[in-house]
């Protein structure tokens, strides 16, 4: 990660508690290692937080620098990935820089490698975990934090089939028994302007919404070539993104955050069914594994409204991430660098707010704990990954797909099991009846 981008990341906003966030008071006593029942009523600005970090990409790095910045009796402790040379990488970018790395306490001993290495995270005395590795192993480490006390910031999407939904539906409803939190890394809804702009649309600006485009169109991301003595795991694990099974394909992984806002604007719909098409226009190599290059799919909605979600990854082309909600008295684009929303001649935009969307949320999951009160974004953070495996699904099959279908399904992208060595040959999906 460059330091331009790190510092993206690392930069602290202190927003503090984010309105309209979906932030609910708790009662009782905080669970975790150091937040007992003192805590319950607020915990003491003075009281260490111990964080432990599971994924050490990215993503991962950068939020375990914005969990720093949040609050400045934060430590992190505790590091695991199933790469040692990433872990590495990771914990020393971290160290370089100055406004964290005094309060970065990872000696080899917290240092965890492997497929289990998010046991030995867990169980190092932490109080805060942050799940960032690819998504399908979220479920997994979900239910084993939320099973130890652990409060939990868990990246999006969530999982990549109908299995791991509900196993995380079962993990939220655990923490919300234990009074944890559970964070989502579905940002937008910890960015001001986006979270003014919705309340307005909630609030009526636009009148009731009869029709959404969701366009994300975007360039291709990064892909890993084999090298040798990889196994089929070991390259798939670096090559993550280009696989079903890890990834849930790139409009469950990256698309995702539009189908939430989708859901969000329609306070908390979800669609009944869905139908569509898909495939491979671009990607015809073995670096880019089975998953398509574009998406097209019609999401339909109890009331008889249509989301129109489109998706692609080309080289070259135009370039366009937006959400237009078409409503009766008007238009808002609710995911757009220009959010406004326009009623006949007249257009309203948010205030300039230059803070960091990805700050904005760990910043709000720190102030909640030092308050004694709880976030709990586990039902949207599940939905949402499952619109977009409905989506999948939809445009896999060439069929229709109802949502019980979708939360129903029994498909399982769980390889048999995780070790390094042979995988089956992966199977590029073909919409249609099969042979």
């Amino acid at each position: 990660m460059s330091d331009r981008i790190f510092n993206r990341f690392a930069a602290a906003s202190r927003r503090g508690f984010v309105k309209g966030a979906g932030v609910a008071a708790a009662a009782g006593a905080m669970a975790g290692h150091l937040l007992r029942a003192p805590r319950a009523r607020g915990a003491s600005t003075q009281d260490v937080l111990r964080v432990g970090l599971v994924g050490c990409g990215g993503r991962g790095t950068g939020a375990a620098a914005q969990a720093l910045a949040a609050d400045k009796n934060v430590q992190l402790v505790a590091l695991g990935d199933v790469f040692a040379d990433r872990l590495e990488s990771s914990l020393a970018l971290l160290q370089k820089k100055e406004e964290v790395a005094s309060r970065i306490d990872v000696p080899k001993e917290r240092r965890f490698v492997g497929f289990d290495a998010y046991k030995g995270v867990i169980d190092s005395g932490i109080d805060v975990i942050l799940l960032t590795t690819p998504p399908h192993f979220r479920p997994l480490h979900m239910q084993a934090a939320v099973d130890a006390g652990k409060h939990v910031f868990a990246e999006k999407p969530v999982a990549v089939d109908a299995p791991g939904v509900r196993k995380v539906l079962a993990a939220c409803a655990d923490a919300k028994k234990k009074n944890l939190s559970v964070l989502s890394g579905l940002c937008w809804r910890y960015h001001q302007p986006h979270v003014e702009t919705i309340r307005r649309v909630h609030d009526g600006a636009i009148g009731e919404i009869r029709a959404i485009f969701a366009n994300d169109f975007r360039g291709p991301i990064w892909a890993k070539p084999r090298k040798p003595g990889w196994s089929d795991m070991e390259y798939q694990m670096h090559n993550w993104y280009y696989f079903p099974w890890i990834s849930g394909d790139f409009n469950v992984e990256q698309h995702v955050h539009l189908l939430d806002t989708c859901s969000w604007a329609l306070k908390g719909q979800y669609p009944v069914k869905a139908y569509g098409t898909g495939g491979r226009a671009w990607r015809n190599d073995a670096e880019t594994g089975t998953i398509y290059d574009h998406h097209a799919v019609t999401f339909e909605f109890a009331n008889g409204m249509k989301l129109m979600s489109h998706c692609r990854q080309y080289s070259g082309c135009l370039n366009n991430t937006e959400v237009t909600l078409v409503g009766v008295k008007g238009e808002a684009a609710v995911v757009t660098p220009d959010l406004r929303i326009t009623t006949g001649k007249r257009t309203w935009k948010p205030r300039e707010d230059k803070s960091d969307k990805y700050q904005s949320e760990h910043d709000a999951l720190f102030a909640a704990l030092r308050r004694g009160q709880r976030i709990d974004n586990g039902d949207y953070m599940a939905k949402s990954t499952l619109m977009g495996i409905m989506g999948r699904m939809a445009s896999y099959t060439g069929q229709l797909i109802t949502w019980d279908q979708a939360m129903d399904s029994k498909e399982d992208l769980s390889p048999a099991k995780y070790e390094w060595g042979a995988l089956p040959p992966p199977v590029i999906a073909v919409p249609g009846p099969k042979a």
